[in-house]
């Protein structure tokens, strides 16, 4: 089995080859850190989301979901605080001129030490990032000899703040354009629409809006393959409560979230929560939902208790009230606020890393191995692949009859070229949970051999059965509050 970095960089190699994950633009040499999904990249994707959509509304009787712009009117970033305070503290070596994300720089050295020294190095930054101390965090990049990947030198420059927001013009002609700017997040939309959903559906408190969208965010430093982009896809939905019970619905959250990745079929040993020990300029708590990648344990979501910071900035901005009638207690208040926010590609990429294997399957006799993605079947791309044995005999055209009846219902691949054991390989290597061979047997008697991904045994059921087989599989997995 590889090592860490080496399963990383397998993974990666293994979703361009198999056809998950593109670099973008890659006949003219790409655009850094955008990626482009492949057919089986955006199927993976679109299971995933469609999951997560359908937990969070079909599954709750008080959440709805929307579809806001990407563009929004410039005073929402103000109002918002990301104009001011949408930033990440960055430095710069003067030899190399790379620019660096201080907590990257310094996380990237404290990989390097023994457990001990790196948990406390990254208690200092934290605290020093808590505190907004610049001058600190150089003193402690220069007093640990923290040199540049490049150049090797430790040259730094002061420790200054980027912000993250692309910009562009909006209008025919750029002298009368507007600046606007690219939304770095997808929770404004909901927030902005508050009133309009909460009318429109006579929503009563507590309730949640979800969303699912593009966000763009101008990460200097961006890295770790689709982990960190500058156009990605994030899963947010934002829960409305009265005041005083946002931390019962922040425990509330916090758990069903957690819940809710286990239900993916990942190992709960590779799961664990980090609580923000800086909270972010709205927030009275925050947590991260945490997966053990190959490169070590990283966010994949956020639950933030955001108090009616937002709320109460757009009405202060805008001059609209966003205040709430509550009927159980007589009063008009501007509600609390606690978020649940993933990242989509982060999750794809978390489901990725738990699917990956590399197995020997040597015997004294041969040499053997395979690639497998194990994943759940309610997220594989490709639910079953249909196989005739051979390019005649009439089993291309049983074959193509059971594809017709299937994939109705749910995604076939049909395949009739190499051996059936170069196909097998090829359906592990993509994920395919179920693989059906048809054969001379099946003129003669009707079966087929349904072979199974994961402990790679074949059996023999009727090929009249093999639809309500896979939709039964799928059914079983089912949703997490079954």
């Amino acid at each position: 089995m590889a090592t860490d970095q080496n399963k990383f960089q397998a993974i990666i190699s293994h979703c361009k080859e198999y056809g998950f994950i593109f670099p973008s633009s890659e006949i003219y040499d790409g655009l850094s850190a955008v990626y482009d999904y492949g057919q089986y990249g955006a199927e993976l994707k679109k299971n995933i989301r469609d999951y997560w959509w359908r937990s969070m509304t079909q599954m709750h009787e008080n959440i709805v979901g929307i579809d806001s712009a990407i563009f929004m009117h410039p005073t929402i970033w103000k109002a918002s605080g990301h104009v001011d305070n949408f930033s990440d503290p960055m430095i710069d070596n003067k030899d190399s001129n790379k620019r660096y994300r201080v907590d990257h720089l310094i996380e990237g050295y404290a990989d390097t030490l023994p457990e001990a020294e790196k948990t406390a190095l990254i208690g200092r930054m934290e605290e020093l990032l808590k505190e907004n101390d610049f001058a600190g965090l150089k003193q402690l990049i220069e007093e640990k000899k923290i040199t540049c990947s490049v150049s090797g030198t430790a040259n730094w420059t002061d420790v200054r703040q980027f912000n993250l927001m692309f910009s562009t013009q909006l209008g025919s002609v750029a002298e009368e354009a507007n600046e606007i700017y690219l939304r770095p997040e997808t929770a404004q939309g909901i927030f902005v629409n508050f009133l309009n959903v909460q009318k429109t559906g006579r929503m009563k408190v507590p309730f949640g809006i979800a969303q699912v969208g593009k966000a763009f965010r101008n990460e200097i430093v961006a890295r770790q393959f689709v982990f960190r982009m500058r156009e990605f896809e994030q899963m947010e939905m934002q829960f409305f409560v009265r005041p005083g019970t946002q931390q019962e619905w922040y425990a509330y959250w916090k758990e069903e979230r957690m819940k809710w990745h286990k239900s993916l079929g990942l190992n709960p040993a590779n799961l664990q929560y980090h609580d923000h020990v800086k909270l972010a300029h709205y927030a009275d708590a925050a947590v991260d939902i945490e997966y053990n990648f190959p490169i070590g344990f990283k966010e994949v979501e956020g639950i933030h208790s955001r108090t009616d910071f937002d709320l109460k900035q757009h009405q202060q901005y805008s001059g609209k009230k966003m205040q709430y009638f509550d009927p159980e207690i007589n009063q008009n208040y501007i509600p609390y606020v606690v978020e649940t926010s993933i990242g989509l590609d982060r999750c794809c990429l978390m489901v990725l890393s738990e699917a990956y294997e590399e197995q020997d399957l040597s015997t004294p006799e041969k040499a053997d191995s395979r690639v497998v993605l194990k994943f759940p079947v309610k997220l594989a791309p490709i639910k079953l692949a249909i196989l005739p044995l051979t390019k005649k005999d009439g089993l291309p055209e049983i074959a193509q009859e059971l594809m017709a009846d299937c994939k109705k219902n749910f995604y076939c691949y049909y395949e009739e070229k190499d051996s059936i054991g170069k196909r097998y390989r090829r359906q592990d290597a993509i994920g395919t949970p179920y693989c059906v061979t048809i054969d001379h047997q099946t003129k003669d008697d009707g079966t087929v051999t349904i072979r199974h991904r994961d402990s790679m045994e074949q059996e023999r059921i009727p090929l009249a059965s093999v639809k309500e087989f896979v939709m039964k599989k799928i059914a079983e997995q089912g949703f997490m509050h079954n």
